[in-house]
């Protein structure tokens, strides 16, 4: 067997593929299997989805809607969930809460995700805990247990709004 032959049959897992155009007596000679002339005889022929010139399914179809391609899908954590993390003693009151740590406990799945704080529930413990986005309520809850959130700093915030010139002079002179 030659190199090429030894590679195929190691691909097909010990089965050589079936030779076709070899002859009558293979059971896939002279048009190899592809009937008699025609578009799909042919080499280089790709239909998929073609309907014989009807109009095709995905054209018949109507389009709906709008797909945001720059949403941000955040990983939410309620109040409650973090009260009951200190009162089951899975989390001490005094230790700062990360991503990491969130990981460990198994309540987010994964470390690059944004982790976004929600008010749902009660707080009373003060903790410190690390999220990428928080809602006013949870900031406000967190300020009234004597706890607080760390949230990055938005780098948008200090860039001016409009990049036309005139305006962003304006801008300046407003201020």
């Amino acid at each position: 067997m030659t190199l090429a032959a030894n590679y195929f049959e190691s691909l097909t897992k010990g089965r050589t593929k079936k030779r076709v155009g070899r002859g009558i007596a293979s059971g896939k000679g002279k048009t190899s299997g592809r009937g008699q002339k025609g578009q799909k005889s042919r080499t280089g022929v790709a239909i998929k989805g073609f309907e014989g010139g009807q109009m095709p399914i995905h054209r018949r179809l109507p389009k709906r809607g709008f797909v945001n391609v720059f949403r941000v899908e955040y990983q939410e954590i309620n109040l409650s969930s973090i009260q009951s993390w200190v009162d089951s003693k899975k989390v001490k009151a005094d230790t700062k809460i990360t991503k990491e740590l969130l990981v460990q406990l198994n309540v987010i799945k994964n470390i690059n995700v944004p982790v976004k704080i929600l008010a749902q529930g009660k707080i009373t413990s003060a903790l410190k805990i690390e999220a990428d986005k928080a809602s006013k309520a949870a900031v406000e809850a967190f300020q009234k247990a004597k706890g607080e959130i760390i949230l990055p700093k938005d780098d948008n915030l200090a860039k001016p709004k409009s990049t036309n010139a005139k305006a962003a002079k304006q801008d300046k002179a407003k201020k």
